[in-house]
C-alpha cells in the first residue's frame, strides 16, 4: 500500500505540526497514566507511517516500536534514522495482524490512521490484537476523523498540492454512510527534469463515538476519555477530530 504516496508523504504533510502533536500525546499519557514524560517506557506507534512521530517520542524519553503495513512508508522511516545512534524498532505489520515480541506500556495511533480500517471487522481485529500486546491497565490513545468531518467537510472535495517538485490532485468521493473513496494523482519531478505520474487509491471510514466505544469494549478496553481535537475539552457537535483514551482491561497470564 501507498507505494507512490509514501515517497511524497512528508512533503505533502509539511503543514502538520508534528512536534506539537507529539507533545500533546505525551501530556495526555501523563494525564492518564501518571508518568513523567518517557521514563524509558515502551511505546507502540501503531500505523507509524514515515516515522516522524516515532522519532519525536523517542526524543522525549520513550523506547519506541513503530508498526505500519506499508513497506514504502517504513523505508522512509528507516531512512530518517541514518546517522542516529538510537532508532525506533520498525516492523511491517497490518494493524489487525499485530504480532509483537512482548507487551508495551502504552500505544498511540495518530493522524486518523484508524479511519483507514474500513470495516468494523478490521477495526475489531486491530483492537483485539493490540489488547494482547498492551500491558493490563495500559493506555491506548488514538485520534480519528469524525462522521461530521467526513459528511460536512471532506465529502466530494478536491484538494490540490502544488509544490516545487510535487503536484498532487487529491479527490474525495461522496461520503456514503461515513465512507469516502479517495484517489490521488501524483506528479513528481524526476532527476532528469521530467515529470512522472503515479496513482493511489484508498478509502477512509468514519466511526461514531458509540461504535468505537462498543468495539473497544468487545476487545477488552474501557473508554476513559474523549477529547475535542488536540485539547482536553469535551467533544463538540462540529468536532472534526476526536482523541480517545482507552484502558486495556485484558488480563495477561504469565
Amino acid at each position: 500500500m501507498y507505494t507512490a504516496f509514501s515517497a511524497v508523504y512528508d512533503r505533502l504533510t509539511a503543514n502538520v505540526d508534528y512536534r506539537r502533536r507529539a507533545d500533546y500525546f505525551c501530556k495526555a499519557i501523563s494525564r492518564h497514566a501518571g508518568w513523567e514524560q518517557g521514563e524509558n517506557r515502551l511505546l507502540l506507534d501503531l500505523a507509524c507511517g514515515t516515522g516522524t512521530l516515532s522519532y519525536l517520542w523517542q526524543e522525549r524519553g520513550y523506547d519506541v516500536i513503530g508498526v505500519d503495513g506499508s513497506e514504502g512508508m517504513l523505508a522512509q522511516a528507516m531512512e530518517k534514522g541514518l546517522g542516529r545512534e538510537r532508532r525506533p524498532l520498525f516492523l511491517c505489520q497490518k494493524m489487525e495482524e499485530l504480532d509483537l515480541y512482548g507487551t508495551v506500556d502504552v500505544a498511540v495511533c495518530a493522524l486518523d490512521s484508524l479511519n483507514h480500517l474500513t470495516s468494523r471487522e478490521a477495526l475489531r481485529g486491530a483492537f483485539s490484537r493490540l489488547a494482547l500486546f498492551l500491558e493490563t491497565d495500559g493506555f491506548f490513545l488514538f485520534d480519528v476523523n469524525t462522521p461530521y468531518k467526513h459528511e460536512r467537510v471532506l465529502s466530494s472535495q478536491t484538494f490540490v498540492y502544488d509544490l516545487e517538485d510535487v503536484y498532487c490532485v487529491w479527490q474525495n468521493g461522496q461520503c456514503d454512510r461515513g465512507r469516502i473513496d479517495i484517489s490521488l494523482d501524483i506528479f513528481e519531478l524526476g532527476r532528469e527534469g521530467s515529470w512522472e505520474r503515479y496513482e493511489e487509491h484508498f478509502c477512509e471510514q468514519a466511526y461514531t463515538y458509540e461504535e468505537l466505544q462498543e468495539v473497544g469494549e468487545e476487545a477488552g478496553f474501557e473508554l476513559v476519555a474523549c477529547y475535542h481535537e488536540d485539547s482536553f475539552e469535551p467533544p463538540r457537535e462540529d468536532s472534526q477530530r476526536l482523541v480517545y483514551v482507552m484502558k486495556n482491561r485484558t488480563l495477561h497470564h504469565t
